[in-house]
């Protein structure tokens, strides 16, 4: 089972947190809630109510001692859960009205899940598969929007491989494409089957919102539509960010979504390689928000930092850790959790030598690295975890 979403609270407070989220129609109904040997609790979110969730609020339900953060995990299915007939109800009076007979292989083929951007829902490639569904005309779309609360529809096939990751993604219904998110008081916009919008980074789009980064030059690597862009101008006070893309419909939106916040005056857009930019020696601060791995990035982020004071990176990374196969369940969980950690700590050791010696070979002097912080963002498998390293790198 792939990872989901879930608050993390402490075990006093779960309760509280769950009406909280059963109110906002964010629970996700049909998986259990699981207990952490750490008196926490994982509570999960449907996905497609994740980027509409803002984590400060539901911190406002919890005392200033409590836990209260986004995470991602694996929970099980509840036992016994079967989703809403209500879409079921309305495509059967459909397809009898067209003289087809509902059957259970339809059943399965309807949408476990997807993703909500407003009033537009993309199903996955999952769902609507069968020929029968091909054979009805339009009308079967509007009735599936009705049974889902939506007015637009898309559906995404794949994931293109021309470079930037581009979504292939069929408008099913509605006229238009583009889709806006509001997090944490900044608006994303962007064309849904052009652009992809990685939700799962909430938690560490919030976190760079609370940098003080006044007086500050920052330089984002790779800005896609400004997901990280977006909060240095918003909330950290930068006073110039230098954005670098080459998706030129991630750089369409993210000039958009620049003119939205009324940040643009503050912010320069480098369309193209960023292995080909040709500032150096200007940032305070680099953010490197690219996954699986950000380590082409690190040599330009080498030579954008300033020469005299040097500045702060901030590398992401997917990081792996293994574990024997003949430990028991209890002590592979605990044992899980240190060995992963164990894992981030090494390689962020060795990303800090690199980095040191890559200064050294651009500028000649010595540096000095510092690991100010491991950030975990979210999990992608069993010990395989998002996470963002703070380097902080200085001249000696």
């Amino acid at each position: 089972m792939d990872a989901v979403p879930c608050v993390r609270v402490s075990q006093c407070h779960a309760q509280q947190v769950r009406r909280c989220l059963q109110s906002k129609g964010a629970l996700d109904l049909s998986l259990s809630l699981l207990k952490e040997s750490d008196e926490t609790v994982l509570l999960p979110i449907l996905q497609s109510c994740l980027p509409q969730l803002d984590p400060l609020s539901l911190r406002t339900t919890v005392d200033s001692s409590g836990t209260c953060e986004i995470v991602w995990s694996q929970l099980k299915k509840k036992r016994g859960w079967t989703r809403s007939n209500k879409l079921e109800k309305i495509l059967g009076e459909v397809l009898e009205a067209h003289g087809e007979r509902w059957t259970e292989e339809l059943r399965e083929d309807l949408p476990r899940s997807f993703q909500r951007h407003g009033d537009l829902l993309l199903l996955g490639d999952n769902c609507f598969s069968l020929p029968l569904w091909k054979k009805m005309d339009q009308q079967i779309w509007s009735m599936v929007a009705k049974g889902l609360g939506a007015k637009r529809l898309a559906k995404i096939s794949r994931i293109s491989r021309d470079g930037f990751r581009s979504p292939v993604v069929m408008m099913l219904l509605g006229e238009h494409s583009w889709v806006k998110h509001v997090d944490n008081r900044i608006s994303y916009e962007f064309d849904v089957t052009r652009c992809m919008f990685s939700a799962g980074n909430i938690t560490e789009k919030l976190r760079v919102a609370g940098f003080d980064c006044r007086g500050e030059t920052v330089v984002d690597l790779y800005a896609g539509i400004g997901y990280f862009t977006l909060p240095y101008l918003v909330h950290t006070g930068a006073s110039r960010v230098h954005a670098c893309e080459w998706n030129p419909n991630a750089v369409k939106a993210l000039q958009r979504n620049l003119e939205t916040n009324g940040v643009s005056d503050r912010c320069t857009v480098h369309q193209g390689d960023n292995r080909q930019l040709q500032l150096c020696d200007i940032a305070d601060r680099v953010n490197l928000g690219l996954i699986p791995s950000s380590e082409d990035g690190w040599l330009v982020a080498c030579r954008l930092l300033k020469r005299t004071t040097g500045g702060i990176l901030h590398i992401h990374q997917n990081v792996t850790s293994a574990l024997p196969n003949t430990i028991s369940d209890a002590t592979q969980r605990t044992s899980g959790k240190k060995a992963d950690r164990e894992a981030w700590q090494v390689w962020a050791d060795d990303t800090a030598n690199h980095i040191a010696s890559l200064l050294k070979d651009i500028t000649g002097a010595r540096w000095i690295t510092n690991n100010r912080h491991i950030e975990h963002v979210k999990s992608y498998a069993p010990h395989v975890h998002h996470v963002v390293l703070d380097l902080e790198c200085r001249p000696s």
